[in-house]
């Protein structure tokens, strides 16, 4: 499988598929046991991983204000305080949350703390980011502004990987889509492909919503 730059891509599959064990793979959480993964011909390395960021399903924040759990993970990066400080400020305008600067994260609404994620990730400025179903348990409208955000990345020209169980969310956001079954990816093509003409049994039946055997 190769997956080009430049626009957002999503991983589908029914669950236990093996997306997220793909995610992780693919962000140098595990190690594969056999076969490679290459990042424009490289090998994960600490250099390459400290370009990417990940978003998980369920919020992974400090026990801190909003703005320190941004400029905490600017600092584990690097960034000196001065440039740290307008980092946060112009991170939680984009998310909506300068009003809540000073608020302790943990006691954010379930929309607000994955906004807040998001942000976070946003303000380390990578190359790609991947996301493992963030908005599997959020509202409407906090599944638009997520979405909004992820949108406003890809014309910044970050790379998207996007886990989503959500075709609706697949067809409005990813430009190809990689389907995964038993563990392996089965079909991957541009997501007009995908959606109208797939290629295998398997994401026939997802899409239709029937039992992917």
């Amino acid at each position: 499988m190769t997956i080009d730059s430049g626009h957002m891509t999503a991983i589908m599959g029914p669950n236990g598929a093996g997306k997220s064990v793909l995610l992780r793979l693919l962000h140098g959480l595990i190690a594969p046991t056999e076969g490679e993964i290459l990042w424009a011909g490289r090998t994960l390395d600490r250099q390459l991983a400290r370009r990417q960021a990940m978003v998980f399903q369920r919020p992974v924040l400090l026990r801190r204000s909003v703005a320190a759990n941004v400029s905490h993970a600017l600092g584990l990066r690097g960034i000196v305080r001065p440039e740290r400080a307008i980092r946060v400020d112009e991170t939680l305008k984009l998310a909506g949350l300068e009003a809540y600067a000073s608020t302790p994260a943990r006691v954010l609404s379930g929309g607000e703390q994955q906004r807040l994620c998001l942000a976070r990730a946003l303000s380390l400025e990578p190359d790609v980011l991947f996301l493992d179903e963030p908005t599997s348990s959020l509202d409407p409208t906090s599944t638009l502004a997520i979405e909004r955000l992820l949108l406003g990345a890809q014309r910044r020209g970050i790379k998207v990987i996007l886990v989503t169980h959500d075709i609706g969310q697949a067809r409005r956001l990813a430009r190809d889509v990689v389907f995964v079954h038993h563990g392996r990816v089965i079909e991957h093509q541009d997501s007009e492909g995908f959606f109208e003409q797939p290629k295998s049994d398997g994401a026939r039946a997802f899409l239709n919503g029937g039992i992917v055997l």
